[in-house]
């Protein structure tokens, strides 16, 4: 474990993605410019870098989710300079606007859709990567990098503020790209997420969009209160100072608490289980928002900021595991949730920018904010738990997932290599071609049949009664239901083999004897996605063939 944390943290991911966020959080995060001149912050500058950089920034989300699904193979290719390219002259714009006053408003909107851009292709960037690492070496570098970024970013107030707004386009924003390439050399696109061609399976792409618009769109309504705070700090000035710092600070409050908990138990949430968390929270500091005062408000503006970093890097998490889990494209997936995230965020922030405007004077305008933020969340409450629509999840397909941890203490790491997309070593190697054999021969078997073959190897009772798993999202009849003892016995397996839920039941479904196209329709995913699922299954059990994997589970029973 000691081991392992030393390697992520000096890790160049880690570092480089820690430069991304602290170039991120003095642009996009709160909406101003902490390192300029404050005579330059005008609202009228503000305003109009923040326009021209949410329509960029959400409508580059947008575009990539719609250009990887009709030109997939752009998603393997990783453009780095160009990404870097634009931070660097969004950055310049926006200095070059200091010393221009006759044009200044012109290079600060060209300013906002450049860092726009360039801050969407660089998140896309990061996503990818950490997506194209195996779950728990791709969680924990992401972590640690988001606990190192404030201490960068707190640091740069060190710095007197004339050299600081040179800093980040001259030093952070080439540190960044540099370890962004340095860290795409490891990177395996060998895999499903990046071979798949979208409109091949246009049915798989249909189910994750039913299966995750609730999630996107709870993550969505925690980023309209966040726009709603970013447009009362536009008005008042002591709000503003706190954005970013709330920001950069609940940022690493979150990533500490996971890291301790990762370290210490095993445990699993979902982005909907966040979002009832936070509700009521939330809720009830929008209507206290009226009757208190500024101190207050202060307050609740850096936890509704807090709150929102944390579901930023539980959203990056989120959809790097639905690219591993159903083998789709990463950008597809981020591009989806990002849109609705960023253009909800919007969306607030200009509610919360003009009620001051538009509601008669004095504190009634704090009522009409809290009002409709708090109506918002409750909408958002009523439509994720299927109160206000019904379900759409039809039965027999796959739900919501959520994000697993294993306990860092307890399970070895296992990672995917680079190269033919094999997973480490000679024997993985021969077990993918015992993997393939079983398989092909398992597709000319019936279903009945395999499954009377695992049961002789459990038990000759009668399956007893279906009983469902606590806490256990159904994604598929056999394995989201404890039917009899094989059940049982791959929950075990999963537990002391670190097995993913997804890999749990790929594992049940080969060891029923299911072909693998069977499994593939269950589960709705590409059959190249189970063949990747299996590899990883055979190498966690260190077994070549699917009749080891009978032996185990018939030696659990013995």
């Amino acid at each position: 474990m000691a081991t392992e944390s030393a390697s992520a943290i000096g890790h160049a991911s880690s570092w480089g993605y820690a430069c991304f966020l602290t170039v991120n959080a003095t642009s996009v995060w709160g909406g101003i410019f902490p390192f300029l001149p404050l005579e330059f912050q005008t609202v009228e500058v503000t305003l109009t870098f923040f326009l021209t950089q949410a329509v960029a920034f959400g409508g580059a989300f947008l575009a990539s989710m719609l250009g990887s699904y009709f030109f997939p193979y752009g998603a393997r290719r990783m453009l780095v300079s160009l990404s870097a390219v634009l931070l660097f002259l969004g950055s310049a714009c926006l200095i070059t606007a200091m010393y221009v006053a006759s044009a200044a408003i012109a290079f600060v909107g060209a300013g906002g859709v450049l860092l726009g851009i360039g801050c969407a292709g660089m998140f896309m960037l990061w996503q990818r990567y950490f997506a194209s690492l195996d779950a728990r070496t791709g969680n924990f570098r992401l972590i640690v990098g988001t606990a190192i970024a404030p201490f960068i970013y707190l640091a740069l107030y060190l710095v007197p503020i004339a050299l600081t707004a040179f800093l980040v386009p001259l030093i952070f924003v080439p540190l960044c790209g540099l370890c962004v390439a340095l860290s795409v050399r490891e990177m395996n696109f060998e895999q499903p997420m990046f071979e798949d061609v979208p409109r091949q399976h246009p049915r798989v792409y249909r189910q994750v969009v039913a299966d995750y618009w609730r999630s996107a769109l709870c993550v969505g309504s925690l980023a309209l209160v966040a726009g709603v705070i970013r447009g009362i700090a536009l008005l008042h000035e002591e709000i503003s100072s706190l954005v970013n710092s709330a920001s950069m600070l609940g940022s690493f409050i979150a990533a500490a608490v996971l890291l301790v908990l990762w370290h210490r138990m095993s445990f699993r949430f979902g982005l909907i289980s966040v979002f009832r968390v936070v509700y009521p929270l939330l809720t009830l500091g929008f209507l206290l928002m009226p009757f208190c005062g500024l101190v207050y408000l202060n307050a609740f503006a850096a936890v509704a900021y807090m709150v929102f970093s944390l579901v930023q890097m539980l959203m990056m998490m989120q959809c790097a595991q639905v690219s591993r889990d159903r083998g789709i494209n990463p950008v597809f997936i981020y591009g989806f949730f990002g849109a609705i995230v960023y253009i909800l965020q919007s969306v607030g922030f200009l509610f919360g920018w003009a009620s001051e405007l538009t509601v008669p004077a004095g504190s009634q305008w704090l009522y009409f904010v809290a009002l409709i933020s708090s109506c918002g969340l409750g909408i958002t409450l009523l439509v994720s738990t299927g109160t206000l629509f019904r379900p759409m999840v039809s039965k027999g397909t796959v739900t919501a997932d959520p994000i697993e941890f294993y306990s860092l203490a307890a399970v070895p790491a296992v990672s995917v290599g680079r190269g033919n997309g094999s997973v480490f070593g000679e024997d993985t190697r021969k077990a993918n071609c015992g993997l393939g054999a079983e398989l092909g021969r398992a597709s000319a078997e019936s279903l009945e049949d395999g499954d009377s073959r695992v049961r002789s190897t459990a038990d000759d009772k009668p399956a007893t009664p279906a009983k469902r798993r606590r806490r256990r999202p159904s994604a598929s009849e056999d394995a989201g239901a404890i039917r009899d003892r094989l059940s049982k016995q791959c929950l075990v397996l999963q537990e002391r083999h670190g097995l993913s839920m997804r890999e749990t039941e790929v594992m049940e479904l080969i060891a029923r004897g299911n072909s693998m196209a069977a499994i593939a329709e269950r589960l709705v995913i590409s059959e190249n996605t189970v063949r990747t699922h299996a590899k990883h299954i055979y190498t966690k059990l260190d077994i070549h063939r699917r009749q080891e994997l009978l032996d185990m589970l018939r030696e659990l029973g013995d």
